[in-house]
């Protein structure tokens, strides 16, 4: 295993093995204004959620590394203390990476990408009309975590409005992940696009699962199940019986199967359960192995 102390090497260095290894990030979009008004806009991948009472989000831009000098959004942010958090989703990713370019101050990017600037309700720099959720925050506090190139500064915006396109809305107000066809940040010059490798895994505080030590050791230190795959078995709150068995067995005419075959294909039938998300399935041919 590679392994680097960060004072000993570059700090691009450091920063590309950061931002490689942490992803996909989200992207901020930041809207802003400087001191005359002018509107500046400026995507931040360093940026997540933090609360929800109160609202928080918080996104850090980093200073240059070539010079130490602050990027136009930190100095208007500091001087300004609103900002406009715009999501972006696929459509507009290459116009949203258009706007990274270090444009001298007073630019306005958005006539630069082509983006419509849309007038905010609460704050004064403008939001990103193309933008599927845009949240309109004031600057809450500025924390600096360092004065020298790739030191990132915290805003810490807390959110004063939400508006959400009707587009990208679900039954119940909900968003549509997959409506919603989010873009994030990786290493380099890659992206991610999220509606494309969308899974759910159902959240273990909606049941109390057994958990992985109360997997029998026969099939927890099995060759052919995953880590996930065990996580899967362990996330349900009880085991079948030996009627559910039985009957499974039966219905499925795999009595004599079970009977018949060795530990790993009982182990390989049951994973193909899992991918099918057939869990319960999966511990029914299981156990009746190990029984």
């Amino acid at each position: 295993m590679l392994t680097i102390d960060p004072k000993k090497v570059p700090v691009k260095k450091t920063y590309g093995l950061m931002v490689s290894a942490v992803g996909p990030r989200p992207i901020a979009f930041a809207s802003t204004v400087n001191e005359k008004g002018e509107p500046n806009l400026a995507p931040f991948s360093f940026f997540n959620v933090f609360s929800a009472n109160p609202p928080i989000l918080v996104f850090s831009p980093v200073l240059r590394i070539k010079d130490d000098s602050e990027k136009h959004t930190l100095e208007n942010v500091k001087n300004h203390k609103e900002v406009v958090i715009n999501i972006v989703n696929y459509d507009m990713v290459q116009q949203m990476s258009l706007a990274s370019t270090d444009y001298a101050d007073g630019i306005n990017e958005f006539e630069k990408t082509g983006l419509t600037m849309q007038e905010s309700e609460v704050v004064k720099p403008f939001r990103v009309k193309e933008s599927p959720v845009q949240f309109e925050c004031k600057v809450n506090e500025v924390k600096p975590l360092g004065d020298k190139g790739g030191a990132g500064n915290l805003v810490i915006c807390e959110v004063l409005r939400i508006h959400v396109s009707e587009d990208v809305l679900a039954e119940g107000e909900k968003i549509d992940q997959h409506k919603l066809d989010q873009v994030a940040r990786m290493g380099g010059n890659l992206y991610s696009r999220a509606n494309m490798g969308v899974f759910e895994i159902p959240k273990p505080q909606t049941t109390l699962g057994i958990g992985v030590d109360n997997i029998p050791q026969s099939i927890r230190t099995s060759t052919i199940l995953t880590g996930n795959d065990l996580g899967k078995l362990g996330n349900v709150e009880n085991l079948p019986n030996e009627t559910e068995i039985t009957e499974f067995l039966s219905e499925n005419k795999l009595v004599d199967y079970v009977k018949e075959s060795s530990e790993e294909k009982i182990h390989a039938i049951a994973q193909e359960y899992l991918k099918k998300e057939e869990v319960r399935s999966a511990w029914k041919i299981l156990l009746a192995k190990n029984k």
